[in-house]
């Protein structure tokens, strides 16, 4: 009996004191794990707030990265733009020699072409094409032998042409300004002294005096009466002081057309001398020997002016102007 209950009370004590050590290792090990959770808790709070405050470092890098990068897009468009203005200056300034060389040559032409229209010689033109005929020889480009070839041919033309005689048409007008007031009009009537050209037979050496009476009366009638063809009513019906105008007119004309010949305008000379033509067949006799004279220096002017008419360069400016075009 005394066996039985000393393991009776043996075994609960064996295991009250098991249950007891096991829940003293059960707790140890709970308190340590309590303690590598708090220690663990704090280095996640520690990494958190480290975390933070790389976070907002961050967002303050990426801000100043973000302004640095604005800026250095503005400066990369300023960059750009300057290249290109600097591209377009330099290609500005680097025109090719052929480029250059057409636009010098045309520049010359037109001036030197200016000036012999206001000279009235033919030299300016003449040196400019032979001195922009060297220089086309001197570049030797394929591409510049049109103008090369309508070079040659204006000059070809410049020295075929003919100058006008200045002093010669001078001298021409200023013997019409002269003659207009010798010019009978178209309705002048004829002079009573006139000789007698009719064919009747001539009075006697001794005659009568009925016969010398009738003679006087005849040429009176002759020289009150003309029988005339006038073509243009306007001349028939001016009066003597219409006619003093019309001389002056003429001459105003004819004065005109000096002073168009002086200052080389032959288009405005070539209008008064048609109109002075124009006025003398009109208006005045050109039965008379002075009329025609009259008209027929104004002719030989206008022939010598379309004969000395002067030259244009049209074939060089346009080979220059193909060749600036690049085509």
């Amino acid at each position: 009996m005394a066996l039985r209950w000393s393991w009776s009370v043996a075994i609960p004590t064996l295991l009250a004191l098991a249950g007891l050590v096991g829940s003293g290792l059960l707790w140890e090990k709970l308190s340590r794990i309590q303690g590598q959770l708090a220690r663990q808790s704090a280095d996640a709070g520690q990494q958190s707030l480290e975390a933070k405050a790389w976070a907002k470092q961050a967002q303050e890098t990426v801000k100043e990265s973000a302004a640095r990068l604005s800026l250095v897009e503005s400066r990369l468009g300023e960059v750009a733009l300057q290249r290109g203005q600097l591209d377009e200056l330099m290609q500005s300034l680097s025109r090719s020699r052929d480029e250059n060389l057409v636009v010098d040559i045309e520049a010359a032409v037109r001036m030197a072409q200016q000036q012999s229209q206001l000279t009235g010689s033919v030299e300016p033109m003449l040196a400019a094409l032979k001195s922009a005929q060297l220089r086309v020889q001197r570049v030797n480009q394929p591409r510049l032998t049109p103008v090369q070839r309508a070079i040659e041919k204006d000059i070809e033309q410049v020295k075929s042409s003919q100058v006008t005689d200045l002093p010669g048409l001078l001298i021409k007008l200023d013997e019409l300004v002269a003659l207009v007031d010798e010019l009978p009009m178209a309705n002048q009537p004829l002079s009573t002294t006139a000789p007698n050209t009719t064919g009747t037979a001539v009075s006697p050496v001794n005659p009568n005096w009925w016969q010398i009476g009738v003679d006087r009366f005849w040429q009176e009638v002759r020289g009150l009466l003309r029988v005339s063809r006038i073509d243009t009513p306007e001349a028939a019906l001016l009066s003597p002081d219409q006619t003093f105008f019309l001389r002056e007119n003429l001459k105003l004309k004819l004065l005109n057309a000096r002073m168009g010949l002086l200052a080389r305008q032959s288009e405005s000379l070539q209008v008064d001398l048609k109109a002075s033509a124009a006025l003398v067949r009109k208006y005045f006799d050109m039965n008379s020997r002075k009329s025609q004279q009259a008209l027929q220096l104004i002719e030989q002017a206008q022939l010598q002016l379309r004969k000395a008419e002067m030259p244009r360069l049209d074939g060089t400016l346009s080979a220059l102007a193909t060749a600036a075009a690049g085509r």
